[in-house]
């Protein structure tokens, strides 16, 4: 039998919740399903020095601030439970254990069918999967030698998760950056694998958080269609400094991007090598969408990502939300995924696109 329902939003993360929150201010009825067991896995189950580059002044979702003190930064736990405690508050209506496998639109409705074998029939579809879906690892990982230790993000967890020897990081985002000061500072000699020179922002200027000056300044309210945005986009920095001063004194080890390997060599765009004990590929992850089956054409664009504007697709009914630069720098964080979060709301219940 199906389970019927107006609006179901794939995903209980930050933005399936904002979601949900968003729709309740407006009565509108709607499900939340997610495949993890608990509200907030999505965090709790990362690497376990996590900590966010936004303080708690600037990691609230709409209706319920982050206890604690503001300027603090808040660990991947307290996320999770405060995500919890916000399903919890506003009793917002989640279904765990529901991973999807396919959405199929027939008609003017949508068919969700889960693995567990159950369907879901809806007449609007929010995505709010996030950008963490499916790890990213370049194929020349498949050349090395078993003898090489080799963990994605995801699947790192403290410096117990290696085996002795030296660690080579590839990639230079915030986790990559993150957990080469958590391995330099218990001892292992670190080598960090760069693609281009990183951007450093401090986490704070002059006592006040960097967030606070871009709100401050009106960065973050630069659109993905403006210039300035555009800029922003391709020149993400990195939030703290924590890395450099391990740098200069020798504890990390900077190296070209790493682009081919054999057996237990990884090679650089400098032809220089390295023979690494372990590898954590920060290398991030990629969307993946092929479970959706639309009506429309164009929904998706030739790289399988969804064309949209402001997270409304030409498919009528199907929707995005949490996607990074969806709208503005913060639509994948916690302190902007409300704004859009409000917009597609208004969508769904007959808003004009504006």
């Amino acid at each position: 039998m199906l389970n019927k329902y107006k609006t179901i939003i794939i995903g209980a993360g930050q933005a399936g919740l904002a979601m949900g929150y968003q729709l309740q201010l407006k009565k509108e009825p709607f499900l939340i399903i997610d495949a993890h067991q608990n509200i907030g896995d999505s965090w709790r189950l990362r690497y376990d020095s996590l900590q966010l580059f936004t303080p708690r002044s600037h990691s609230s979702l709409p209706g319920l601030k982050m206890s604690g003190n503001p300027s603090g930064y808040p660990n991947k736990d307290e996320l999770a439970e405060y995500l919890q405690k916000y399903q919890q508050k506003f009793k917002l209506n989640v279904k765990l254990n529901k991973k999807v496998k396919s959405v199929v639109k027939v008609n003017d409705e949508f068919i969700i069918k889960t693995t567990d074998e159950k369907e879901f029939n809806c007449s609007n579809v929010i995505v709010a999967t996030g950008p963490f879906q499916v790890p990213y690892i370049p194929k020349f990982h498949e050349e090395l030698s078993p003898s090489i230790n080799q963990l994605h993000t995801e699947d790192y967890k403290n410096p117990s998760s290696l085996k002795n020897g030296d660690v080579l990081i590839v990639g230079g985002g915030n986790s990559g950056m993150q957990i080469a000061v958590e391995l330099a500072n218990d001892n292992k000699k670190v080598y960090l694998s760069l693609g281009k020179k990183p951007k450093f922002f401090p986490y704070q200027i002059l006592g006040k958080s960097i967030f606070w000056w871009l709100s401050v300044l009106g960065v973050m309210r630069f659109t993905i269609n403006s210039k300035i945005g555009q800029k922003i986009k391709q020149n993400d920095p990195i939030i703290g400094k924590e890395i450099l001063p391990l740098i200069r004194n020798g504890h990390i080890k900077t190296l070209n991007r790493a682009t081919d390997s054999s057996g237990e060599i990884v090679y650089f765009a400098n032809k220089t090598s390295l023979k690494p004990s372990n590898i954590i590929w920060a290398t991030g992850y990629k969307n993946d969408y092929s479970w959706i089956k639309t009506s429309s054409e164009n929904v998706f664009n030739s790289k399988g990502l969804p064309n949209h504007e402001r997270g409304v697709t030409k498919e009528k009914g199907l929707y995005f939300i949490g996607l990074s630069w969806q709208y503005r720098r913060g639509s994948a964080l916690l302190l902007g995924v409300g704004e859009d979060a409000e917009f597609i709301a208004n969508q769904v219940t007959g808003g004009n696109l504006t």
